[in-house]
């Protein structure tokens, strides 16, 4: 294997598709090392950098292949995200590159976002969100999306985890002997989320694994039922009527490689919003934790990545938002005390106070590194990578109101639907 530098990056993929960055990124700088001539080599390795917290080099790796290739627009795409921008020179070399490149709207996509992302750094927000809006209309024409089955699968989860079926979970299932005990860190991603996880993560007692899907993957294993569309609602009713405990048993064999031994850990995967109800009576000692942000900047904020299938265009955003506020609504209800919630524009407005609430939720001793996150260098694969290297600001808060006037077709129908959007 150290002699092949192929065999060394596909080791490093299953490194990183298993979340071990710590693991994949000297591999991927190996197979760099006796090819340098590779660049998709070099582009994994700055990838990898990037999860582990070396920005600077991952920034120098992608301005030289950049140099090589300036019509790539991936890796315009990854070094946007990597820095601020202070001037509007890597972003006239991106337009050049749209205008010399004549491309269809589905090939640029990742210059749109890039382009959008650094006008919107510049404050040219007019002109940022036309790039934004060319993203997700590119997206939404080739996608074979309905935002209806997800609000579907939604309101199949509130159908089915009732208080009644709740019931008496605590003295039905147990955690696994000898497991730690888990925190559950859920929300809209960019919710916050990350940020949460890595103050929690920064106590001496508690360890991360991240963001995994392996609560999802843990009830549709239960049910026996397969789908490529993941967690159908026939696979939610269907594991509703199974034993929490192998839910849990299940989970926990499958997180357990990311485990070191300490008493309890976080696991951070926003979504996992959708399974509250699985989780809590799975694990009746689990902590369940979800973020509120403020609607419009959370919308916005999905609205502008490129992750998220029902936030290309802002009618799916809004049936999608609507229907995780009546889930949220669902979980206090039925979850009660259990439901810990964090309000995003509290906790970095006032950092320290909110921290010391939460860990005195959590039952965690208050220390100084949960203040002092960004200095944890653990790895983190999330699309806060770069924001989780930094102090808390409030940069973030009421970013929406910069882009009023495009955001108004999502601003009205929230509106419509009862939300409180902010004065």
């Amino acid at each position: 294997l150290g002699g092949s530098p192929l065999y060394l990056d596909m080791a490093a993929g299953l490194y990183t598709r298993l979340g071990l960055h710590d693991r994949a990124m000297p591999l991927y700088r190996r197979a760099t090392q006796l090819q340098p001539e590779i660049d998709q080599f070099r582009a994994n390795l700055a990838a990898s950098l990037v999860y582990v917290g070396d920005i600077e080099e991952a920034v120098s790796l992608y301005e030289s292949l950049i140099e090589k290739y300036p019509a790539h627009q991936r890796n315009h795409y990854e070094l946007s995200k990597l820095r601020k921008a202070t001037d509007r020179s890597h972003v006239d070399r991106m337009i050049d590159v749209l205008h010399t490149g004549r491309l269809p709207p589905d090939k640029n996509i990742f210059l749109y976002y890039a382009i959008g992302k650094e006008l919107e750094d510049l404050e040219a927000w007019h002109e940022a969100f036309s790039y934004y809006e060319r993203a997700g209309n590119a997206i939404t024409a080739l996608a074979n999306y309905d935002v209806g089955r997800d609000v579907e699968l939604i309101d199949a989860v509130i159908d089915t985890c009732t208080a009644e079926w709740l019931g008496d979970a605590q003295a039905r299932a147990a955690t696994p002997a000898g497991s730690p005990e888990p925190i559950f860190v859920t929300g809209l991603p960019r919710s916050g989320t990350t940020l949460a996880e890595r103050i929690i993560s920064s106590h001496s007692t508690v360890e991360s694994v991240d963001e995994t899907f392996f609560v999802p993957i843990a009830l549709q294993r239960v049910s026996a039922l397969a789908s490529p569309d993941g967690v159908t609602p026939k696979i939610v009713r269907t594991a509703a009527r199974k034993d929490p405990a192998r839910v849990a048993s299940d989970y926990i064999a499958s997180v357990s490689y990311k485990l070191t031994g300490k008493p309890r850990f976080v696991e951070k995967l926003p979504e996992n919003f959708t399974w509250l109800g699985f989780v809590a009576k799975a694990f009746p000692h689990a902590r369940l934790i979800i973020l509120n942000r403020n609607p419009m900047d959370v919308c916005f904020a999905m609205y502008k990545q490129s992750f998220f299938r029902f936030a290309y265009n802002q009618a799916d955003l809004a049936r999608y938002y609507i229907a995780f506020d009546r889930l949220k609504a669902h979980w206090r209800e039925v979850l009660g005390s259990r439901l810990v919630e964090i309000d995003y524009e509290l906790l970095v407005s006032d950092q320290e106070t909110r921290t010391r609430r939460l860990l005195d939720e959590l039952d965690l001793p208050f220390e100084q590194a949960c203040l002092d996150f960004d200095q944890n260098e653990r790895p983190s694969s999330t699309a806060s990578t770069v924001q989780v290297r930094s102090k808390v600001h409030t940069q973030s808060v009421q970013r929406w109101r910069h882009f009023e006037s495009e955001l108004a077709p999502l601003a009205a129908a929230l509106t419509a639907a009862g939300i409180d959007i902010g004065a």
